[in-house]
């Protein structure tokens, strides 16, 4: 289906794009996405940290592992349940969320700024219709499947 191919194709570009500028932050994409979710927060468990970024529960221990003895994040008991644990921005992670946020979503604009505010909101109102059927798609596969 060519629009499963330009979906595709889109998203590939944005992450080249993308990608590109934070490399040249000094951080890796899945870092950025980490610094990025975190920013503005009080922290999060990682499942909910898992949820609200686009990294593999593989490689998201990985990374958390990299950016805390960059000392950017630190890892907090849960008091809710011993087995997990919350992860937070350092005062030094605050500041580079501070430093590379604005940064980006400078650099982003561009690739945005043909876009009327509408524009980009019916895209986004499209897009997660697209993503809603395709979840229930998959729900009903696995229910079938049982």
């Amino acid at each position: 289906m060519p629009i499963l191919r330009e979906l595709a194709r889109c998203y590939q570009a944005f992450e080249r794009y993308s990608s590109r500028h934070v490399r040249g932050l000094g951080l890796t994409p899945s870092q950025f996405d980490i610094i990025a979710t975190l920013g503005n927060t009080p922290g999060m468990s990682c499942k909910e940290l898992g949820e609200r970024t686009l990294i593999t529960k593989g490689t998201l221990t990985g990374v958390i592992d990299r950016l805390e003895s960059r000392g950017l994040l630190r890892r907090h008991d849960a008091t809710h349940d011993r087995r997990s644990f919350t992860v937070a921005l350092t005062p030094a992670g605050e500041r580079e969320f501070a430093r590379v946020f604005p940064a980006h979503l400078q650099f982003l604009r561009p690739a945005f700024g043909g876009f009327s505010g509408a524009d980009l909101g019916d895209l986004e109102e499209r897009l997660a219709r697209l993503r809603e059927r395709i979840e229930g798609a998959e729900a009903r596969a696995e229910s079938a499947s049982r």
